[in-house]
């Protein structure tokens, strides 16, 4: 005797309506349609607040807010380096601009991820959010690979840096928008659980460390030393490969589906203070986009009723999404616990396991 419970926040329940796929609006304008598209679109209660189109609407606040504040930040330090001839500078505004630039795919994925679960894509969209991850480590590459060669051709053909006080400024402006942008963006992606933005949040920081460089490599120009600005320059290179590789690590392991472990500890310790589970079978965790779902196998008494299986798998399921934060799914299925000397009731699939 087998139950399984499925329920997810935003799911469809009987006393709800919501739109299935295949379902279409018949006369529906083509304006209209596309901003279904891009929008969820549900008939629940306006006072019922969405927890995960919430994060959402907060993950495109911050990518705008921070956009136009790299943004103002990357265009003050061009002006310098137009006029100073600046490399270390001109490293430190290529990654700023970048930064900024990554909002974009960061952006479409957070709205995309909004979108409705259909037949075809049956998980929803949220996994748009880890192609974006992959563009904005994409995007640090380049920009490390850009300021490397760059130093590299100024060290071997230096130049002299020309109104250093102002390149000292610019640098001072650039560690002060990125460490505030750097702040915003852990804070919120941390809050809503996106590693994407998390990342992008590490990038800006790593911007404002290299702004500092670029300080430093101004009072060298000023004390006479022509290689301080290369010299920085490749410095900076080196502190964008670092956090590439932390970036790197972070979007790889959510594609992964990896999880933090104290996660499904804590999962473990919730359902067994559940009434009636007497035990705890194969606990799945994962990230849909900044979403959780959960997927577990509990043991319940084998002499139970179904009725008596279902309401502990909902007390069950009830207890993860109040103990595992941000888990916005979970799928329960009880196991009967098995009588002395009877067969496990799961042989006749052993043959698929093993596959």
């Amino acid at each position: 005797m087998g139950d399984r419970h499925h329920h997810g926040h935003g799911d469809a329940r009987p006393h709800r309506h919501e739109h299935r796929p295949g379902h279409r609006h018949r006369g529906a304008s083509p304006f209209h349609r596309l901003a279904r598209l891009l929008s969820p679109h549900s008939h629940e209660s306006a006072d019922r607040l969405d927890s995960a189109l919430e994060s959402s609407a907060r993950g495109m606040r911050a990518l705008w807010v921070s956009l136009a504040v790299l943004g103002v930040t990357a265009l003050a330090q061009a002006v310098v380096v137009a006029v100073s001839g600046s490399v270390a500078l001109l490293g430190d505004t290529v990654h700023n601009a970048a930064d900024a630039l990554t909002a974009v795919p960061l952006g479409i994925a957070f709205l995309l991820g909004r979108r409705a679960a259909t037949r075809r894509f049956t998980y929803g969209y949220g996994r748009a959010e880890d192609l974006a991850g992959i563009a904005i480590v994409l995007t640090i590459a380049a920009s490390a690979a850009f300021t490397g060669w760059t130093a590299l051709d100024r060290l071997l053909d230096p130049r002299p840096v020309e109104h250093i006080p102002v390149v000292a400024v610019a640098a001072l402006v650039g560690f002060a928008g990125n460490e505030w942008v750097a702040r915003y963006r852990i804070r919120v992606g941390r809050a809503i659980g996106s590693a994407a933005l998390v990342a992008d949040g590490l990038h800006a920081r790593t911007d404002g460390f290299t702004s500092l460089a670029v300080l430093l490599g101004a009072g060298g120009a000023a004390l006479g030393w022509r290689f301080a600005d290369p010299a920085v320059g490749l410095a900076i290179t080196a502190a964008i490969v670092l956090v590439l590789r932390d970036a790197a690590r972070e979007v790889f392991r959510r594609v992964m589906d990896a999880v933090d472990p104290a996660l499904v500890d804590r999962a473990e310790q919730a359902l067994t203070r559940v009434p009636g589970v007497r035990g705890v079978g194969e606990l799945r965790l994962r990230w849909i986009g900044h979403r959780l779902r959960a997927e577990v196998a509990v043991v319940v008494d084998g002499e139970a009723t179904v009725r008596e299986a279902h309401r502990v798998a909902v007390d069950a399921e009830h207890a993860l999404l109040h103990a595992v934060p941000r888990l916005t799914a979970a799928l329960v299925h009880a196991d009967p616990e098995p009588a002395p000397g009877t067969a496990d009731p799961h042989l006749p699939l052993a043959h698929h396991a093993a596959r």
